[in-house]
């Protein structure tokens, strides 16, 4: 066993302090991003995760030009977005989707102005693959008690309101019917799913934060439709495709040419854990 396991983890992989913060805040990300992340399967939000971890870009590159760590860009941009979208119209389905529209153009144009700034400013230098794609093995120590108390926030957020949340996520018209104020719930979820968008930005980067989002809670109700089940098996795919991603990476920077980026790793084993998933569940059925 020793043997094997020497084979597969490259020398200084459990010793690196690279890969323990990189193993903590994606660790973290995981369990944040499935407690959301069904909830945003169930009420079929999927496209305002990915419109608020694009605009992140935005956020996260403003953060670069004003010399702070780019997870406070990522969390204010995307609450931000997320108070107009829900402003515009969050009762409808169509009246999200356009919402979200709307929000989105607004916010590549923000995204574009900042990483063409950027571009031209020698002190940003490799910002723009950072924010698009993320660099979890760059990340500076002070992050992590960041990403536990804005971590702790999105989950207490579901926890408090696990169940009207639940209820308004799965019919709305019988929430409203019981004296559920929907429109609150719902604004307190887009500020849950605003911030476990802008946690996962930081771990594989704004524009692909939504396969860790969405992708493991999609994966686990293929197997249980019980929420709370869901949402354990969802914690523990998320953990498992970051941490295995990680190693890849790490184990990476030994193949020839050059090293392979962890967010390559984490959504091609986040799509290969739903189609499992998906299987296994077609089997039950």
């Amino acid at each position: 066993m020793g043997q094997v396991a020497h084979a597969i983890v490259e020398p200084g992989f459990f010793s690196s302090p690279a890969v323990q913060l990189a193993a903590a805040v994606g660790g973290l990300v995981a369990v944040v991003t499935a407690a959301v992340g069904v909830f945003t399967v169930l009420r079929g939000q999927a496209f305002a995760g990915e419109a608020l971890g694009d605009i992140g870009a935005a956020g996260g590159s403003s953060a670069y030009l004003l010399g702070i760590a780019p997870l406070w860009g990522f969390v204010s941009i995307a609450v931000a977005a997320a108070g107009v979208m829900e402003l515009i119209g969050i009762r409808r389905a169509r009246g999200r989707d356009l919402a979200t529209g709307i929000v989105l153009g607004a916010g590549f144009g923000l995204a574009a102005l900042f990483l063409y700034l950027g571009t031209i400013d020698t002190s940003t230098t490799g910002a723009t693959v950072t924010i698009l794609f993320g660099s979890i093995f760059a990340l500076d120590p002070s992050i992590l008690p960041l990403v536990l108390a804005l971590g702790a926030v999105a989950l207490a957020i579901v926890v408090v309101l696990y169940r009207p949340l639940l209820l308004s996520s799965l019919s709305p018209e019988l929430a409203a019917a019981r004296g559920i104020p929907v429109r609150l719930v719902g604004a307190l979820y887009l500020i849950a799913l605003a911030v476990a968008v802008a946690l996962a930005a930081v771990t594989i980067g704004a524009i692909l934060s939504t396969a860790l989002l969405v992708g493991p809670a999609a994966a686990a109700l293929q197997l249980t439709q019980r929420p709370a089940r869901a949402i354990a098996a969802a914690a523990a795919v998320g953990v498992a495709v970051v941490w295995l991603g990680l190693l890849l990476a790490y184990d990476s920077s030994y193949w020839p040419p050059r090293p392979w980026p962890v967010s390559f790793f984490v959504v091609t084993l986040v799509l290969l854990a739903y189609l499992g998933a998906r299987a296994l569940g077609r089997r039950r059925a």
